[in-house]
């Protein structure tokens, strides 16, 4: 008789310990679900920021070749314009623009979706 009370005193301590558990790891869930779709957004809004960034370094470089005098090999219009930039392949899909009235030039990149950095755009007067 004293053996099955003592066996029936452990099995109630391992239900109750077993339903502690189960209630810790229920607060961690509930915790952890908000935590990581805030980590998920962040995460996307980083790399919208960064091919923002290496779209505006590729365009601004581009800009400065263009207005030391490579414009004059330009046809007057709005045509695609080929980047060397090996950082390019770091970018989402998307087509860089160049477009030439007289002195003047407009260099854009354009991605092809949104919410993959936003355009950039650099317009200069040749000299």
């Amino acid at each position: 008789m004293v053996t099955q009370t003592h066996s029936t005193g452990r099995a109630r301590e391992r239900g109750a310990l077993q339903a502690d558990l189960l209630v810790a790891m229920a607060i961690i869930a509930v915790a952890m679900i908000p935590l990581s779709a805030g980590f998920m957004t962040e995460q996307k809004v980083l790399r919208s920021h960064y091919w923002h960034a290496v779209a505006m370094e590729i365009v601004d470089g581009e800009m400065e070749i263009l207005v030391a005098g490579e414009w004059r090999a330009l046809p007057e219009g709005t045509q695609t314009y080929p980047v060397k930039a090996g950082a390019a392949k770091n970018l989402p899909p998307g087509k860089f623009t160049i477009t030439r009235t007289g002195k003047a030039l407009r260099l854009e990149w354009t991605p092809d979706k949104g919410g993959s950095g936003g355009k950039v755009v650099r317009e200069a007067v040749a000299k």
